[in-house]
């Protein structure tokens, strides 16, 4: 595939934060979570350890591409990724500890299964985790470095992967369109049938007794 002039001088600027890492032969690690905002549904949070070379283009924020693009992105990254992993934290353990430390507690065991010394992590906002690395937060990191962007795209195709399977058992939320977050459409359903298995009770008090 060839890669536009302008798509290589955007990954260049992308990598400008990675490489700096990466030119002092240091073991970098991207992190970055999806689904704290939801009603329902798990937060997810993706690992990823990419080389220097070769540069997958068009990784980017999750947010920021089309579900078709990250689809190809997530199997590249895949296969692409010197190591990888997720981990998922339910909507039980939301509820019983609150989301903060819910998604603090999928950042370390993402990190911990990486499988590789890691000695830096850039992450994506978030500050004081429990892993062994040198730990450099990045307000919006998954639109400024190609490390955390690689984990968004990875954490977000696993997580709306299993909402889509979610709306195949619950159909009448519209998991597959909404992926859990407070939608009119999602509201409604609410207020109509009550929560399912997947609601996180704490985030829903509002829309049901």
């Amino acid at each position: 595939m060839k890669i536009t002039e302008k798509e290589l001088q955007r990954l260049q600027k992308l990598t400008e934060i990675d490489r700096t890492y990466w030119d002092q032969g240091l073991v970098l690690a991207g992190m970055d979570e999806v689904g704290r905002g939801p009603l329902a549904g798990p937060v997810v949070v993706g690992c990823v350890v990419m080389p220097p070379e070769p540069l997958l283009p068009y990784v980017n924020d999750s947010k920021k591409l089309s579900e078709k693009r990250r689809e190809a992105l997530y199997e590249q990254i895949l296969t692409t990724s010197l190591a990888h992993s997720t981990a998922w934290v339910g909507p039980e353990v939301i509820d019983e500890i609150n989301i903060l430390e819910a998604t603090k507690r999928g950042f370390a065991e993402a990190f911990s299964k990486i499988g590789l010394p890691v000695t830096d992590v850039l992450i994506d906002a978030l500050r004081g985790l429990d892993i062994p690395a040198r730990q450099h937060p990045l307000i919006h990191g998954d639109a400024l470095t190609y490390s955390i962007g690689a984990a968004s795209i990875l954490a977000k195709v696993a997580r709306d992967r299993y909402m889509i399977e979610q709306d195949a058992l619950y159909p009448q939320y519209g998991f597959a369109r909404n992926k859990g977050y407070g939608t009119a459409e999602h509201i409604a359903a609410l207020r109509e049938y009550g929560p399912c298995p997947i609601h996180r009770r704490s985030f829903i008090g509002h829309f049901v007794p």
